[in-house]
Formats: C-alpha cells, sequence, structure tokens
C-alpha cells in the first residue's frame, strides 16, 4: 500500500485523543511509535497480529475488526479488482465490485480455537499464540500484545517468538508495564492499574492508531 497522507494529519488525531483523555499525555511518544510499526508493517503488506486474554481477546478482536475494513473512511476497491468483480456480468459480481472495501491483514491469535487447543492439548502450557506466531509470523509483521497487567504468559511467549521471527511487538498494558513491557519494542503503559480502568484507557488508544494508520493510506 502507498502512504498517502503527511505527519501533520496523524499529529491531529493523537492531539485529539489527549484532549479527550489528558491522563494518556504520558503515552504520546510511545502511541506515536506504535503507529509508525504498524504504518511499515502495512506498506510492506505484512500482517498485524494481535493478542490478549478475557477482554483484551475481545480487544485483540475489536482491533481486527476495524483494521480490516473501513472505519472512519470509505475504502473502495481498487478499479481494476471492481472490473474484475463485475467482469462475469454476475448480479453478485456488481454488489461485490461496489459494497467490498480494501482492508489491512490482520489476524487475532486468540480466535483460531482448532490450533489454539491443539497447542495447550499437545505442547502444554500456554502457547497457542506462540505456536502460531512459530508456523506463520515473518519479518516485516507485527505483533500486537495486550495485558492489562503486563504478565500474561501466552501473551510474553508470543513476545519471545515474534522477535525470533524479526516482528516488532508493541505491547498495551497498565502502569507497571510486566513482563511485556520487558519484551515489547514499544509499550504502551496507560496510567492505570485496576484492570477495568486499564482497559478503558486501552480502547481509545487502540480506535486512535487505527485511524491514524487509515488516514495515512485511505485519506484521499
Amino acid at each position: 500500500m502507498d502512504v498517502l497522507t503527511d505527519s501533520a494529519r496523524v499529529e491531529k488525531v493523537l492531539d485529539e485523543l489527549l484532549v479527550r483523555y489528558p491522563v494518556l499525555g504520558e503515552c504520546r511518544g510511545e502511541i506515536m511509535q506504535a503507529y509508525r510499526f504498524l504504518r511499515d508493517c502495512f506498506a510492506g503488506d505484512h500482517i498485524l497480529f494481535t493478542c490478549g486474554n478475557g477482554g483484551s481477546a475481545a480487544d485483540a478482536d475489536h482491533i481486527v475488526g476495524e483494521i480490516m475494513k473501513g472505519f472512519q473512511l470509505k475504502r473502495p476497491l481498487e478499479e481494476a479488482e471492481q472490473a474484475t468483480l463485475r467482469s462475469n456480468g454476475e448480479l453478485e459480481g456488481f454488489q461485490l465490485a461496489s459494497c467490498l472495501q480494501q482492508g489491512f491483514r490482520a489476524w487475532n491469535l486468540m480466535s483460531q480455537s482448532a490450533i489454539y487447543t491443539a497447542a495447550q492439548n499437545d505442547l502444554g502450557g500456554d502457547f497457542g499464540p506462540a505456536q502460531q506466531l512459530c508456523a506463520a509470523g515473518r519479518l516485516g509483521d507485527v505483533l500486537l500484545g495486550i495485558s492489562t497487567s503486563g504478565n500474561a504468559v501466552d501473551v510474553a511467549a508470543a513476545s519471545q517468538v515474534a522477535h525470533m521471527r524479526g516482528m516488532k511487538v508493541i505491547g498495551m498494558t497498565g502502569r507497571s508495564g510486566g513482563r511485556l513491557a520487558k519484551y515489547a519494542d514499544v509499550c504502551i503503559r496507560v496510567p492505570e492499574s485496576e484492570t477495568f480502568k486499564v482497559q478503558e484507557l486501552h480502547l481509545p488508544v487502540y480506535h486512535a492508531l487505527c485511524i491514524m494508520v487509515e488516514y495515512t493510506f485511505f485519506d484521499k
């Protein structure tokens, strides 16, 4: 994908986030670095992998949902793609050409139930996400690991495998950072410690990241 917009538009999104959530001001540099990792990942047609547990697993799914289709902007297919879909003259082809949207490549490691449970059963430990990255992760991909404490064993294990594969790791945690801060290339430590309060701050952060990336590639 081509980078289309300048940094001023991206900075504006971040500025607006910090006006609404001033407590996140101390995370500004980390959020911007996380954005750069995502920008470079998608510019190279690489994959964003996400993982987390409980509410953070839901956040991991939420992020993939925002990334794989239009969020704030329209993302129509390229003209050549639309023409291919319409070429057979079928009604479905015309509908697909007008309805489908461009998306980024994203994969929630917590949603792959067959391999996740097979890894738990056959390998022992909390290695479901790590096994998936061992098989599918590649240089240029990014792992976004979410853990309110920063100490989730499966997220830490996945982070180590991500580095083995040459991937960048973005961590999202609470104030302490935990083990994830050790393994992440950048760790966004929101300034709360209670689980639900950490989660309440994670959502606007990853929404902002998704918008920043979308504006970068689709703000025509």
